[in-house]
């Protein structure tokens, strides 16, 4: 989509203009011969970042349902009613164009009259630089997150742990970041039994990804860990049909974290961050790790295997442990961990997880900020007790109880974090998030159908300002 900045409002009959109104009605019409996108503003209170975005969205999804490719907004309409910085309203609207002109073809016949996209925003009226880019800046980060999305909605028959490393690759050609690759004996040298033994019984082999972002001189990194099961059936514990559909999301936490770090390198955020990513297949097999298996763990720590469609928390124990060795100032690992998630939260946000309670408050101040939201539940010491000790491990990676997975799936994350040799406190700062709940786009969120391409925006902003 092409941004274009005026003085005065364009003539061409062809461009609709947007027109900001009170109400909640929000249609296409005709004034004087010309298209206009009336948006109404709502019931009268007060316009925040929330309705913000939801307003952007409908710009342009009203716009390509009556077949308009090219729309013009008066700035000023926007800052009169929206009580943001002229640059991060500029951010905003440009992020969340980006996000509503995007549809996921790649494996469409492209129609006769080619695809239903808006083409050109023409905006006018006083437009100093720093809004010109706060413009730029939301393209970037907009085009990242789509970018996040297309990996994670790509068939798993095409996403496998060699190609998700490929596409890693890809994502930085030309950008300072340093991609390493580690296979099988790498990890086997490493001890990851986590990951070897989830990915045992696929044909495809599992990579570790490792991504290195260092532009903070002697400042000690930010860890970034995302699950990375390209395609989960379950294992032998198998899904049924309908819980398998969608299965190839099941990375959309790699996903995020590649184009968090993309984003950063592009807008030349001065931070060392690290990348981490346990690829893998949960495939059914002869070869297939077993209900009743232990697995020993990179830390040394021994895991029972209870649930093998637990498996996510089980490679992700191992990248947490990996992560010792950057001496981070923080480590945020995110993943499509549980359906609990879901249960406990619905689909409008992530669930957060952290012993900090000054980190929960800066992820839920930023995922305001982002348009990325999340929530917090507890992850109180009690909850120890609740079925992650194993009988003939040291953990099992299910718990026997089928009441609060996401906190029980975070408290054996905790595991792999804490200092056991410590009486309380963490090895580095860590927050988890269960990004299960927003892993698609649902009704109400004026995006296509598919990946939503969440957390990724509020990364980026976290990586910005901690």
């Amino acid at each position: 989509m092409k941004l274009t900045f005026y003085e005065k409002r364009p003539k061409d009959k062809n461009i609709a203009r947007i027109v900001l109104r009170e109400g909640n009605e929000s249609v296409v019409g005709v004034q004087g011969g010309k298209k206009v996108i009336y948006i109404g503003l709502g019931d009268g209170l007060r316009l925040n970042r929330r309705k913000l975005v939801s307003l952007a969205r409908k710009v342009v999804v009203l716009a390509k349902g009556a077949k308009i490719s090219c729309v013009a907004l008066d700035f000023k309409d926007f800052v009169k009613n929206f009580e943001v910085a002229a640059s991060e309203l500029a951010e905003v609207l440009a992020v969340n164009f980006e996000l509503a002109n995007f549809e996921f073809v790649k494996y469409k016949s492209r129609p006769r009259d080619g695809w239903n996209f808006v083409k050109e925003i023409f905006v006018f009226g006083k437009i100093m630089p720093e809004i010109k880019n706060g413009f730029k800046k939301g393209q970037i980060v907009g085009g990242e997150v789509n970018a996040c999305r297309i990996l994670a909605n790509t068939p798993g028959g095409e996403m496998t742990p060699k190609v998700l490393a490929e596409a890693a690759k890809t994502a930085f050609k030309n950008l300072p970041v340093k991609v390493s690759v580690l296979g099988c004996k790498e990890m086997g040298d490493l001890k990851m039994g986590g990951v070897l033994g989830v990915a045992k019984g696929a044909k495809e082999e599992p990579k570790f990804i490792i991504m290195e972002y260092m532009a903070g001189a002697k400042d000690k990194p930010v860890v970034l860990v995302g699950k990375g099961v390209t395609f989960d059936t379950g294992g032998l514990n198998i899904k049924t049909g309908e819980g398998m559909y969608e299965m190839h999301m099941d990375m959309s936490g790699a996903a995020s974290v590649i184009h968090v770090i993309a984003t950063a390198a592009k807008l030349k955020i001065a931070k060392n961050i690290i990348g981490l990513i346990p690829a893998v297949e949960n495939m059914p097999s002869n070869e297939s790790f077993r209900p009743g298996d232990v697995l020993r763990m990179m830390s040394g720590k021994t895991v029972e295997i209870i649930n093998t469609d637990a498996e996510g928390r089980v490679i992700l124990a191992d990248a947490l442990t990996y992560a010792k060795k950057y001496k981070p100032r923080l480590v945020v690992d995110v993943a499509t961990l549980t359906g609990a998630a879901l249960a406990a939260l619905g689909q409008r946000a992530s669930v957060i997880f952290s012993k900090d309670d000054s980190l929960i408050k800066t992820f839920q101040e930023l995922g305001e900020e982002s348009g990325d939201y999340v929530w917090p539940l507890p992850l109180w010491d009690e909850y120890e007790d609740d079925g992650i000790k194993g009988v003939f491990a040291d953990l099992v990676n299910a718990h026997k109880t089928r009441y609060g997975g996401a906190i029980l799936g975070a408290m054996f994350l905790w595991q792999f974090v804490k200092d056991d040799k410590a009486k309380a406190g963490a090895v580095f700062p860590w927050v988890h998030i269960d990004m299960a709940p927003r892993m698609t786009s649902i009704e109400g969120d004026w995006l296509a159908k598919g990946a939503a391409g969440e957390p990724t925006r509020l990364l980026v902003k976290l990586l910005e300002k901690f």
